[in-house]
């Protein structure tokens, strides 16, 4: 054989063994990760993604995509390093840690430490030997089961670990078939095969008489109803739970206090909600807001909680003195699919082969986060001919001039840390688009290559990915934890 030859095969077969390495060393880390999760209640988080439930080359793919973030080289080995650390750390209370922050941290900080197990207790002394916080588990019922009812399904079941937060009850539905059997197969037909969200990785079983399923050994009752009022959830075995409508029908107090029966304890909208229904983007105004005086809740739209983070830092940073935000929103189910009437202007038209003009709230509702944004934004929207995933437009001008390096750096600092860190993901990626952002939990991502900073520094534009359904479901499940007051401890 040349010699040529010879070196390619031997570079073929190191680079084949240094893959089978790191998805060794990938599938170590998935066996700390799930032995913490279902024995401690501690779980493991990689830059914002769960990983306890994902294959090693889908572990593997997130730490090359964490060199995005990282300034310096970050591998599956790092993650297993702190992860291993972490497992032996005793009396550490149930927390969620995003091991890709802490691993960021340790290649940063490592010499100043004389070995991981010293620089983890530090990172966590404040979750060691602690009263375990708010683990008594709160039942939860769906009212609804369209997309974001069986993405709450799907994202509640794999949250369940050993059942200390939310547990799923119930599901309601109004009945379209007249057999039970029939009707909740066709609903966990929907549940277990999505066409944009693919399969869910779990068991799902129908009991015969069609009002209960069992999804990952959650046994959860299936009522059908017409209304609210004809349901008694005690008779169920459900007592103080948080009831999440997803069925968008009710939007004001009034409709929604329909649903503090017996058993129901809190109500959350999965809508923006009208009134004085208190709207609320987890993280920008909960903090400020008293939960125990309310028991009805809004968890505002998709939109705004995909731009109130970055307006929120924005104006704390730099000040905002106007702006517009234009979403180019995923056509949804209120639109028809062919030329129809339609109630609302533009609507009436084929969504999947339309851009249509409509208008959006996120303007204003982001002024009701900030008051003192009122009437200093405008906004609007296009509804356009993809099934999931949005982009948010923010043209704004700021108080105090910046720059890219400052802006950009700033977004990305904030993704890794910070009250918004579970909210906003950053990608460096010139070749990232819409279908790209499929599954994203955070509720935006930041598209840093498309910034724009005027050449004054007062004029910034800012392109935000977000998941419209997964993305917000995700934030729904974050903001119900807090008013069920079962939210752990975060790093």
């Amino acid at each position: 054989m040349k010699e040529g030859n010879l070196l390619i095969r031997q570079e073929v077969d190191h680079s084949l063994g240094e893959w089978r390495n790191e998805e060794k060393l990938a599938l170590e880390l998935q066996q700390i990760t799930g032995e913490l999760r279902f024995n401690r209640s501690i779980e493991l988080i990689l830059f914002g993604q769960r990983i306890h439930n994902s294959k090693t080359s889908e572990i593997l793919n997130a730490h090359r995509l964490a060199q995005q973030i990282s300034p310096k080289k970050y591998t599956v080995e790092t993650s297993l390093v702190v992860a291993q650390a972490i497992f032996r750390v005793e009396k550490l209370a149930p927390c969620k840690i995003d091991i890709g922050r802490l691993g960021i941290e340790w290649l940063e900080e490592k010499y100043d430490y004389n070995n991981p197990d010293e620089f983890v207790h530090f990172k966590l002394k404040s979750f060691i030997s602690v009263d375990p916080k708010n683990q008594k588990a709160r039942d939860v019922v769906l009212y609804g089961f369209g997309r974001i009812g069986r993405l709450a399904a799907r994202e509640l079941v794999n949250q369940t670990g050993k059942g200390e937060q939310l547990r799923l009850k119930a599901i309601v539905v109004r009945p379209k078939l007249k057999d039970p059997y029939e009707e909740a197969s066709k609903r966990a037909a929907l549940l277990a095969h999505d066409s944009v969200h693919g399969s869910f990785p779990g068991f799902i079983d129908v009991k015969d008489n069609g009002k209960e399923i069992v999804i990952n050994g959650n046994k959860i009752q299936m009522i059908y109803a017409n209304s609210p009022a004809e349901i008694d959830y005690t008779e169920y075995g459900i007592h103080n739970a948080l009831l999440i409508d997803n069925t968008g029908v009710w939007r004001a107090r009034k409709g929604l206090e329909n649903h503090l029966r017996p058993g129901i304890d809190k109500v959350l909208l999965t809508a923006p909600g009208k009134g004085d229904v208190p709207n609320i983007v987890y993280k920008a105004k909960e903090q400020n807001f008293n939960i125990d005086e309310h028991d009805v809740f809004s968890a505002a739209s998709c939109t705004n909680n995909a731009i109130v983070p970055v307006v929120d830092i924005l104006e704390t940073e730099f000040g905002i003195e106007k702006g517009h935000i234009e979403t180019i929103h995923s056509f949804t189910n209120d639109q028809n699919l062919i030329d129809n009437f339609h109630k609302k202007p533009r609507r009436g038209k084929s969504a999947p082969i339309n851009m249509v003009i409509t208008s959006t709230g996120a303007a204003n509702a982001v002024a009701k986060v900030f008051p003192k944004l009122k009437g200093k934004l405008t906004g609007n929207a296009i509804r356009v001919p993809t099934p999931n995933v949005s982009l948010a437009i923010l043209n704004l001008s700021l108080n105090h001039a910046t720059n890219m390096v400052e802006l950009n750096a700033l977004l990305k600092e904030a993704s890794l840390s910070g009250r918004y860190k579970e909210q906003l993901l950053y990608s460096t990626s010139t070749e990232y688009v819409s279908s790209d952002a499929i599954g994203a939990n955070s509720t935006s991502v930041l598209d840093a290559p498309s910034t724009i900073v005027s050449e004054d520094g007062k004029n910034v534009t800012i392109y935000l990915w977000y998941d419209n359904e997964y993305g917000y479901t995700c934030q729904v499940v974050r903001l119900a934890k807090h008013l069920a007051k079962v939210r752990r401890y975060i790093y």
